[in-house]
């Protein structure tokens, strides 16, 4: 009778971290990783010993020392009196300010622009294909400089609508002037206001609060119906009629909410040699919105184009033999699956706009360069302390906006089975 044994397993070996292919590249891995952390290191160190050197440390005190100097746009309450920190939150609300503005209008302008682009209207087209060429090949830099040059020096004094023949008219119904010094706009003014809310640092305007909960509630109110209406046209092939209810959804509560809080405009007016009442934006401002608009905008045009050609002509044939037209085949049909294209490299734009919004140092506007990273830079002498929560805030913006957007996109990516 033969007797079965089995061969016995061979041992691990300390050679076999280089030479079996099972565990060599785990072990470049761990090298690699560990050369780069002993760098970092000896980086950190050899810093933190010349600034020992030089009788100095890391030190984050100063954010709590009187900044000193005035900002011409805020958002929350500041003064002069108030600390560097206050100064960097009002200069981080300005850079969100700008991004957001910024990245809505670029967003409809580069849709827009991009759609037009493969107009079979050859003027339109080559218009479009002249917007873009001139505006994403010209710096950044020079288009925020010149948009800002156009406001300072070619639009009228303030002094200049005075008078029964004045020099210079409002625009928009008399509604709002453009000046050399500032754009006066109407803005919101309530009767029955719901007052402030002190979160820490931050006071919170209640009535634009319960403005924005009543538009994203509206949004996803209307947003449920719709998937209701859907799921009713799959089971039965009738879609119910919706319309009224999406109007009262959108409309509804900002309808209640005006009459709430008494809500109206308040128009600008000139008194005097200036305009009171209304809201003054800073030309700075204007500039940077336009100029980051037009420029952001060329570069969504071109995803936008790159987007809709990605689609087989099939999908338009078969739209127009079902009878659809150009205008809904293009929102129903071709769109929709061209997102899925759109969004990625569309990120990136949006990254793009937020991080050179910091070029609005060049004409004055104070955001989060201007403020921590400009004046409180050069007057703490803390520019490694001021670079760290600069390059920290920047990837907390970015990893924010990335995070949001990629949400985005999983929801429009098309679903595998």
């Amino acid at each position: 009778m033969a007797v079965v044994t089995e061969e016995p397993k061979a041992g691990f070996r300390l050679g076999m971290l280089i030479y079996d292919t099972r565990y060599r590249s785990i072990t470049i891995q761990i090298v690699v990783l560990f050369l780069v952390m002993l760098g970092a290191a000896w980086l950190i160190d050899n810093l933190l010993r010349n600034l020992a050197a030089l009788g100095r440390g890391i030190d984050f005190g100063f954010l709590w020392n009187r900044a000193g100097y005035d900002i011409n746009q805020t958002l929350v309450e500041y003064t002069n009196d108030s600390t560097h920190a206050r100064a960097t939150l009002v200069g981080l609300l300005n850079t969100l300010l700008i991004a957001f503005l910024g990245c809505v209008a670029a967003t409809v302008l580069g849709v827009i622009a991009g759609v037009l682009r493969l107009s079979k209207n050859w003027v339109v087209a080559r218009l479009m294909t002249v917007y873009v060429e001139i505006f994403r090949n010209i710096p950044l830099l020079l288009w925020i400089l010149m948009i800002y040059t156009v406001f300072t020096e070619a639009l009228p004094a303030p002094n200049a609508f005075r008078g029964e023949n004045p020099a210079a008219s409002m625009a928009l119904f008399d509604t709002v002037a453009f000046t050399n010094r500032y754009t006066a706009i109407p803005w919101l003014v309530f009767d029955r206001s719901l007052g402030w809310l002190q979160l820490g640092p931050i006071w919170l305007n209640l009535d634009f609060t319960a403005i924005i909960v009543a538009l994203v509630g509206g949004f996803l109110i209307n947003r449920a119906i719709l998937k209701r209406a859907t799921r009713i046209q799959e089971a039965t092939g009738v879609r119910p009629t919706t319309w009224w209810q999406s109007l009262l959804a959108l409309f509804g509560p900002i309808i209640v909410l005006k009459f709430a809080l008494g809500t109206h405009f308040d128009y600008p007016s000139l008194q005097g040699f200036n305009f009171t009442g209304g809201l003054q934006v800073s030309n700075s401002l204007v500039a940077l919105w336009l100029a980051l608009t037009l420029y952001t905008a060329a570069f969504i045009a071109e995803i936008v184009r790159a987007g809709i050609n990605a689609i087989s002509r099939g999908q338009s044939e078969a739209a127009f033999a079902l009878g659809l037209r150009p205008g809904r085949t293009m929102s129903l049909i071709i769109l929709p699956q061209a997102m899925r294209v759109i969004i990625p490299p569309l990120i990136s734009q949006y990254l793009n706009l937020t991080k050179n919004s910091s070029l609005a140092i060049a004409v004055g506007y104070m955001d989060l360069r201007g403020t921590l990273g400009g004046i409180t830079l050069n007057q703490t002498g803390r520019g490694l302390e001021a670079m760290l929560l600069l390059m920290l805030i920047y990837l907390i913006i970015s990893l924010t906006i990335s995070s949001a957007m990629n949400v985005y996109n999983q929801s429009v990516k098309l679903k595998e089975r």
